[in-house]
């Protein structure tokens, strides 16, 4: 198996059954109708021991933290509100105290706790290997607000809610041995439930998709679903404060395909923006231009200094020997 994308893609179902059921697989979570006023919003991601973390990089509480906090993100990029989740847990014969397991549960609970979450279940098992960690979120959203990939159009503006490339720069850091203000970014990072909420609330034609691959990548995915081209002006993309001191190679290298920055790309009509940047200026939030949308074959372009080079949907790729 060389491409996740391509295997997900395989096994997608070719129909469904429930008409309940409003968007499935092939978005950052699925969503299915509940009541008169909601619509329900689940996810899930598992993260794996020396594919996702080690113990050398994380403490246990930051890992359960993240585990947490990756699920959150999703719900996020769908404009929602997380409301409960669900954990199991891989453990192996050997390498993990029971302290750190609670460790584990404990920064999952922290985070959990800032988003007034509620564990309601789960499983805990045995394995042969690393440990393995599954976290499934539900949460909500009112009716009819679905934040799409595939509601980019022709026109739209693209923006971003905050800075990339920190959590890349700072798993670097901590592989190396140093010690800087980016390895906060990769071992707890902060879904932006509130930005998405802004712009669920904002009752616009909104496109979103939470960076966790790359904003190139995740580009890519809106550009696919949407049956548009994305391009990206460099110069307006926001970097972490101090990333001058990296080469601009390196710099523009985490911030496209980094990825785990947890921060909110999307779309949305060139009309409509003023009022968006008004609603997160309103609520002390930041949000930035960083490229358009236009009427071509699906595909990603960066833009810099009155030229276009096309952009690779690179990023995190589990089955590919490449990445």
């Amino acid at each position: 198996m060389k491409d996740e994308f391509a295997f997900i893609q395989s096994i997608t179902p070719a129909y469904t059954f429930r008409d309940e059921l409003i968007n499935g697989i092939g978005d950052d979570a699925a969503l299915y109708r509940i009541s008169a006023e909601c619509d329900e919003i689940a996810c899930t991601d598992t993260m794996v021991e020396g594919i996702h973390f080690k113990k050398d990089t994380m403490t246990p509480f930051q890992i359960g933290r993240k585990a947490l906090a990756v699920n959150i993100s999703d719900v996020a990029a769908m404009g929602g509100i997380p409301l409960f989740y669900l954990v199991s847990l891989s453990v192996p014969n050997s390498g993990w105290s029971t302290r750190q397991l609670k460790e584990i549960y404990r920064g999952l609970k922290a985070l959990g706790d800032e988003f007034q979450m509620d564990m309601i279940g789960g499983d805990t098992v045995s394995t042969r290997s690393d440990l393995h960690i599954s976290v499934t979120v539900i949460g909500k959203i009112e009716k009819g607000r679905r934040l799409l990939r595939s509601n980019a159009r022709p026109g739209d503006i693209v923006f971003l809610t905050g800075p990339v490339g920190g959590s890349a720069a700072g798993l670097s850091s901590l592989l190396s041995g140093e010690t800087n203000s980016y390895i906060s970014y990769h071992q707890e990072p902060n879904p932006r439930v509130k930005q998405g909420r802004i712009l669920a609330k904002s009752d616009c034609r909104i496109s979103l998709n939470d960076v966790s691959d790359g904003i190139a990548s995740e580009s890519h995915e809106i550009s696919e679903a949407s049956g548009v081209s994305i391009v990206l002006e460099q110069d307006l993309i926001p970097a972490p404060e101090g990333f001058d001191a990296y080469s601009s190679f390196q710099r523009l290298e985490w911030m496209l395909n980094g990825g785990e920055d947890y921060e909110l790309i999307g779309t949305v009509a060139e009309a409509d923006w003023k009022n968006v940047e008004n609603l997160f200026l309103e609520q002390k939030e930041s949000i930035y231009r960083i490229g358009y949308v236009e009427d071509k074959k699906p595909g990603v372009w960066m833009s810099y200094k009155d030229q276009k080079f096309k952009l690779d949907k690179k990023g995190f790729n589990h089955f590919s020997s490449k990445e």
